[in-house]
């Protein structure tokens, strides 16, 4: 698997599936998964309520329609927040694994991700990074690319200078 970075907004990816950094509850947020559900529209949500009528427990991923999104599939997991005492590493790194398990029944080539719960939720940037790799890196995948997206131009550096590590 091909693993990149790039800087930008992760609702404008081409590629098979993107990753939302979702909550539990599954019906929208802010962050990412507030940028998904608007851009993807209101079909992002109606399959989010048809697929997870109770949502998803922390550390799980599910897919639904990525509505107007240019990717085919959302692909959602709920990462822990550690604002909130949630710290088990064991389910941050669940959501890279499960998220490209979710591809592999798919059949997505290419992925687009975020760092999960690095924003709102306050894992520490530097190991949601190395989260994120090591887990990328580490899974076997029928993933072709999987691609960070970094939003903005500090995270883009940081995740580069990680990734050439």
């Amino acid at each position: 698997m091909r693993l990149t970075v790039v800087e930008g907004d992760i609702t404008t990816q081409q590629v098979d599936a993107v990753v939302n950094a979702a909550n539990r509850r599954m019906r929208g947020g802010a962050g990412v998964d507030g940028a998904i559900h608007a851009a993807g529209g209101p079909e992002v949500l109606a399959d989010c309520r048809r697929r997870f009528p109770d949502g998803l427990p922390t550390g799980a991923a599910g897919w639904t329609t990525a509505g107007r999104l240019p990717a085919r599939w959302v692909i959602h997991v709920v990462g822990p927040n550690h604002a909130a005492g949630e710290r088990d590493r064991d389910l941050l790194t669940s959501c890279y694994s499960g998220a490209l398990a979710v591809a592999d029944e798919l059949g997505a080539a290419s992925v687009a991700f975020p760092l999960v719960s690095a924003g709102v939720y306050g894992w520490p940037r530097g190991d949601a990074i190395r989260a994120a790799i090591d887990t990328l890196r580490a899974t076997p995948t029928s993933v072709e690319e999987a691609r960070l997206v970094a939003f903005g131009r500090t995270a883009y550096d940081e995740i580069a200078a990680a990734l050439e590590v």
